[in-house]
């Protein structure tokens, strides 16, 4: 279950109780708490939440990005921030000459400059700023959540889609989305499935990094499993073919990485773990077999009805017909934002610019967002290699896997679009320039 080359495994300096969270670590853990349970607030509590919690967690981004500047501690990622610095000085140009040439207002170019900067600029500022004992507390929160989501998902999975767990205070049961007839989507704690899909999507390296770290106690083996047997139960109730699609794809590279990057002295015990992550899998498959069931007969019904290649190309080059409906200066940065149409639309969002990430930049920025789109395959490209050097110095597969994950949300999630996405993304590539940094960080023991 266990390698000597464990992602995960070296102790921070000092025993964890010794060590307290720091500023920059308890706002992570406070955004990242925020961005988790939001939706669950804005569904069983009170619908109206959706604007005070956006604001408050968007003023915690702001202060953790304003007191790193001020106390100089973006330094640790010089070249990042002067990279940053330039980008957000463009995309800002490029906004107010959409202004002048009476393509936006001011009310949406600040929400483009929320979607297209402000949590970048809060992923390097968060980076810079935590330890390594704020670092392994992050990860630990993000996991428990993933730990409670399970069943929860589970329970919205076997209930009826009119079920509270399922419907909320507001919503009719003919707004649910279904796998199949009397089978819901699974949206755990998030207001609409996509935030689910992409929670379980930011959860899955650090999963299965737990599995392969160093587990010195019984305990840490069982808390190991049990996160594992969550995100693989999360994945299967999701109901998403991409959700499902990407789970089994990373964990397929984790043992494949885990062989490879193992020392031959432990092969041994990288097969063991794959031979239990594998009966981990079937045996929640035959406890979930009516979520199987009905995933399998989604994917029968959904690959009869659309064409998959098509429908892959529409994610990463936008959908048929976006670049016809593109111009050189855009429509308006911030302008395909499920916020802003949320404002223009009094409370209600609908994506009448375009659906995929790929068309939704090219649409809001013109020229610059097909610099955007250039830029996201350059960090893409970077990231897999040094997470890949990583993963050859530590001997884990962590460290790639980290990378994967956020190349995938860079380049497929809807981070200018959708809060939720937009804001996991963020925790995300915090985690991951913390992961190149701490690439062997203890998280148990």
């Amino acid at each position: 279950m266990s390698t000597s080359t464990a992602a995960l495994s070296r102790p921070a300096h000092g025993t964890a109780s010794a060590q307290r969270l720091s500023t920059t670590g308890r706002l992570f853990i406070s955004v990242m708490l925020i961005v988790i349970f939001e939706g669950a607030i804005r569904k069983w509590v009170a619908e109206a939440s959706t604007l005070p919690l956006i604001l408050v967690r968007d003023l915690l981004v702001s202060y953790t990005v304003v007191r790193a500047l001020m106390r100089g501690l973006l330094r640790r990622h010089l070249l990042l921030a002067q990279i940053m610095l330039v980008w957000s000085t463009c995309v800002l140009g490029w906004g107010l000459l959409q202004i002048t040439l009476g393509e936006s207002n001011f009310a949406v170019l600040l929400i483009g400059l929320r979607f297209w900067l402000l949590y970048v600029w809060f992923a390097l500022a968060a980076a810079a700023g935590m330890s390594e004992h704020d670092y392994v507390v992050s990860v630990r929160v993000l996991l428990g959540s993933l730990v409670v989501m399970a069943p929860l998902a589970a329970l919205q999975h076997f209930s009826p889609p009119g079920a509270f767990v399922n419907r909320g205070l507001e919503a009719d049961e003919e707004d649910i989305f279904v796998v199949i007839a009397g089978v819901v989507r699974t949206t755990g704690t998030f207001s609409f499935t996509s935030g689910f899909a992409t929670f379980v999507g930011a959860c899955a390296p650090f999963a299965l990094g737990a599995f392969e770290a160093r587990q010195p106690r019984l305990l840490h083996r069982v808390l190991a499993l049990a996160v594992l047997a969550s995100l693989i139960a999360c994945a299967m109730v999701s109901g998403a073919r991409a959700s499902i699609i990407y789970t089994g794809g990373m964990m397929a590279l984790f043992l494949l990485g885990n062989l490879l990057f193992a020392p031959v002295r432990r092969k041994g015990i990288a097969l063991i773990s794959a031979l239990l992550l594998v009966l981990a899998v079937a045996g929640l498959a035959f406890l979930l077999q009516g979520a199987v069931e009905a995933t399998q007969e989604r994917f029968q019904t959904a690959s009869e009805g659309e064409d998959f290649v098509a429908r892959v190309l529409s994610i990463f080059m936008g959908e048929p017909g976006v670049l016809k409906r593109v111009d050189w200066l855009g429509a308006g940065v911030g302008i395909g934002s499920n916020l802003a149409q949320f404002v223009q639309f009094s409370g209600r969002t609908v994506f009448v610019y375009a659906e995929s990430e790929a068309g939704r930049t090219l649409i809001e920025g013109g020229l610059v967002g097909a610099l955007f789109i250039l830029l996201k395959v350059g960090l893409v490209v970077i990231g897999i290699v040094a997470g890949l050097r990583r993963s050859i110095q530590t001997r884990a597969a962590f460290p790639l896997l980290v990378w994967v994950a956020i190349s995938i949300a860079i380049l497929t999630w809807p981070v200018i679009g959708q809060l939720t996405a937009h804001g996991i993304f963020g925790i995300l590539l915090a985690l991951g320039l913390l992961c190149l940094r701490y690439p062997t960080l203890r998280l148990f023991g």
